[in-house]
């Protein structure tokens, strides 16, 4: 199976797209042309041509498709803003060639690592967000014939969107593998079960990335967990057991640096890039958003692929405990079938949990 970046080298007669408000379809030669848009008014003195259309309004309870594209090529880069009240009311969903089913269908924040929905800065090679909350993915998507991408109002107020699709029309290797991103959450964690990152899933592909929100209910050390990827039949026993959420999102000794505090950290493949603290009044419970990108240590899995994480901490006697804790987690893998067997609910209400 070829990787993403043999993808990236091999793609031939290629030709940059970009969709936008300003140019819903994509087409050559036709951007900025509109006469009506968000801005309309703001252009009145300057006309067609001078951002008269830089965003969208989606209505509450609705729907709108940011982007459908036709023919075989591959997005390579996606940029959106709104505001942060509105990052766990904004569901976003990715279609590749005309299947039902959403490869992707994640809340909007959590797919670019804020699932908190406050802003923070984060530098990495897959996600960036920067002043004031602009998201950013590098994630390349290839598909062969068709590609969609939807985003649902599932909250009560309108929201104004803004975001631009950068893309190409190119020639790809016979075999591709398709993006794909799962978003679960438990509020709380179930006691003394693993709380499940991606449920079993069949086919071939590997595994790219985990961000998790994870808000802290007990006083103490919270992050003794290990991670666990179950691949190819493996039933009680993983191939891939971890030492430490810490530890996995790539810091170590409680992320503690300086002594008595948390140390937020953002790099290329993993970062503690967000430490929400309690204010002592009306904010509770630390909350943390935290993520690993497996770019140049890709998982690969032949047949399936299971991922879990431990909820663990601290008692006395110098006991591990066993946390019931709130976590948000998305998936971020690779796989040949578009169809992988996990049974992604297309109900809009389905993450009413958020």
């Amino acid at each position: 199976m070829d990787s993403i970046l043999k993808n990236l080298i091999q793609t031939k007669n290629s030709k940059t797209r970009s969709i936008s408000p300003e140019n819903f379809t994509g087409e050559k030669g036709k951007g900025g042309m509109s006469t009506d848009g968000f801005s309309k008014n703001c252009a009145r003195d300057l006309g067609i041509g001078w951002k008269v259309s830089p965003c969208i309004e989606i209505k509450a309870k609705e729907k709108f498709v940011l982007a459908d594209i036709s023919g075989e090529g591959m997005i390579n880069h996606i940029w959106c803003t709104c505001a942060p009240e509105t990052w766990r009311s904004l569901v976003l969903r990715i279609y590749w060639d005309e299947s039902l089913k959403p490869s992707v269908q994640v809340p909007l924040g959590d797919f670019f690592c804020h699932g908190w929905c406050e802003r923070s800065l984060l530098s990495s090679l897959a996600i960036t967000v920067n002043s004031a909350g602009g998201f950013n993915s590098y994630f390349q998507m290839p598909f062969k014939k068709h590609a969609k991408i939807e985003l649902s109002n599932i909250g009560n107020q309108n929201v104004v969107f803004y975001y631009q699709i950068d893309y190409e029309l190119c020639d790809l290797p016979e075999k591709i593998a398709y993006f794909h991103a799962f978003f679960r959450r438990e509020n709380p964690t179930k006691y003394k079960e693993p709380y499940t990152i991606l449920p079993e899933i069949k086919g071939k592909g590997h595994y790219v990335g985990t961000y998790m929100a994870y808000q802290a209910n007990n006083n103490t050390w919270w992050g003794e967990g290990e991670i666990k990827f179950f691949m190819d039949g493996d039933k009680e026993f993983p191939t891939i057991c971890g030492t430490g959420t810490e530890d996995y999102f790539g810091g170590a000794w409680n992320f503690e640096y300086p002594l008595g505090q948390y140390g937020e950290f953002s790099t290329a493949y993993q970062g503690l890039h967000q430490v929400l603290r309690p204010n002592g009044l009306y904010k509770a419970n630390t909350r943390f958003g935290m993520y690993r990108w497996h770019l140049l240590d890709p998982i690969r899995f032949e047949e399936s692929l299971k991922v879990t994480i431990q909820c663990l901490g601290w008692r006395s006697g110098g006991r591990y405990l066993p946390l019931q804790d709130d976590v948000a987690s998305v998936a971020y893998w690779y796989q040949e079938e578009i169809d992988d067997g996990l049974l992604l609910n297309d109900d809009p209400d389905y993450l009413e949990v958020i």
